[in-house]
């Protein structure tokens, strides 16, 4: 699983239209639009690999949770993102793993925004300008 992270000032986004995927997460009231303050950003694609990977789960959380506590960070952004990574994992795969990233995160109390899977979308942030700013990460 690959990430790459943005410790922002703000973030929001507002879904535009459906995506190419074969996969389109249910547009709701809740999930069409968001924004957050002092948050980390991260775009994650999940790989071939991690589909049979022992323990990515809990090694791309340990990643995680290193980023935010140096930053002392509680809001977190997940957004699917292939599209700067290689082998891809399945679009089930890849789906099932956003959510599973985003519920081990609330089970630690961090406030999570997960964008839809499958849509486009319009956003803006305003990321930070400091060395922990923007991070990137191969986790097996």
């Amino acid at each position: 699983m690959r990430f790459l992270s943005f410790h922002v000032n703000s973030f929001n986004y507002k879904i535009t239209k459906k995506g190419r995927s074969k996969i389109l997460e249910e547009i709701t009231e809740e999930n069409k639009e968001n924004q957050v303050e002092n948050a980390i950003v991260l775009f994650i694609a999940a790989e071939k690999e991690d589909e049979s990977s022992d323990g990515i789960f809990e090694n791309v959380i340990t990643e995680i949770l290193q980023i935010v506590n140096q930053l002392k960070v509680k809001n977190i952004v997940l957004i699917p993102f292939a599209h700067l990574f290689g082998q891809l994992s399945s679009l089930d795969f890849a789906f099932e793993s956003l959510k599973n990233i985003e519920t081990l995160l609330k089970e630690r109390d961090f406030s999570v925004i997960r964008m839809p899977f499958g849509w486009f979308s319009e956003f803006d942030m305003k990321a930070k300008g400091h060395p922990l700013s923007r991070i990137s990460r191969i986790i097996n």
